[in-house]
């Protein structure tokens, strides 16, 4: 059998940053969503061997892939040494804030877990995903969530109302960890931080809600980012905002038509990937065998 599996990228509505833990990670609060956008991977068992091969001859195939190393941690967990064929055709941008390597493992592991019929629960597939990576759980969570701790600690929240997005990643990926080395907690926004509690009572609005705390690092890097956001404003986006620690900005609009012609209407020479898509806010199967 072969399992075809949808991995879909994801945006941060909103991401503060509330410190620096002793283990060198930040605590931070996060709205994160998945959006339309999706790399694919198909999942063929084997013998004893993980193999992968990518659509993108720039990505690495060995174990400092995810998505093989996702494979390797799940047959550890399962105590077997079983193996599978891994082919993944990339569309999400690399090193774009869009959570692509993320979701490739997350993927590779429910696609595993349902070849194998359902060995792990969700609660332990989360707790193999974290050890993988901070944001690796959110895309086993399969819904927007409210994430704190690392952004591995998840509720689910339900107040995103029906959206559109416009997401621009310009040509050149951005390393998070140097971000977070370089973010001065100090210059980052004072204004009150919103809680969990805040969104039991509110659904979430761009107009009050968007903000990044990553912002005042990569924006002052990349001007570039700065003009993308003023054009998405200026094409009527709800608001515009930096996904995770960028580069890639995204616009909110109220329906799929009014974000096509915010895309249509921006700058085609400035080599620039630009996605039109909708806010996966309900339930969506990502698996299907073939």
């Amino acid at each position: 059998m072969t399992l075809h599996v949808l991995s879909p990228a994801k945006v941060n509505l909103f991401l503060y940053v509330l410190g620096r833990r002793p283990d060198g990670y930040h605590d931070l609060f996060s709205l994160m969503c998945r959006i339309g956008l999706y790399d694919e991977i198909l999942l063929s068992p084997t013998s004893t061997t993980i193999t992968l091969t990518c659509s993108d001859s720039g990505l690495p195939v060995d174990d400092s892939n995810l998505a093989v190393a996702a494979a390797r941690r799940f047959y550890e967990s399962l105590g077997s040494c079983g193996g599978v064929d891994i082919r993944l055709t990339k569309r999400i941008p690399v090193a774009a804030g869009l959570g692509g390597g993320s979701s490739n493992a997350a993927s590779v592991l429910l696609g595993l877990n349902h070849l194998h019929g359902s060995p792990f629960s969700a609660e332990r597939l989360r707790t193999i995903g974290k050890s993988l990576g901070a944001d690796v759980p959110f895309f086993l969570f399969q819904g927007p969530a409210l994430a704190s701790g690392i952004g591995d600690r998840l509720e689910a929240f339900g107040g995103i109302p029906p959206m559109a997005a416009v997401v621009v990643s310009p040509p050149f990926a951005v390393s998070t960890r140097m971000v977070y080395q370089n973010l001065n907690l100090r210059l980052t926004n004072s204004q009150k931080r919103p809680t969990k509690a805040h969104f039991n009572e509110r659904a979430f609005s761009p107009a009050l809600h968007l903000f990044n705390d990553l912002e005042a690092v990569t924006l002052a890097w990349h001007p570039e980012l700065v003009s993308i956001k003023n054009l998405l404003d200026g094409q009527g986006a709800l608001g515009a905002i930096m996904s995770g620690s960028g580069p890639s900005v995204f616009g909110l609009f109220f329906d799929i038509e009014a974000a096509r012609a915010a895309a249509d209407a921006l700058p085609e020479d400035r080599g620039w990937k630009v996605f039109c898509v909708g806010l996966l806010t309900g339930p969506f199967a990502l698996i299907r065998e073939s």
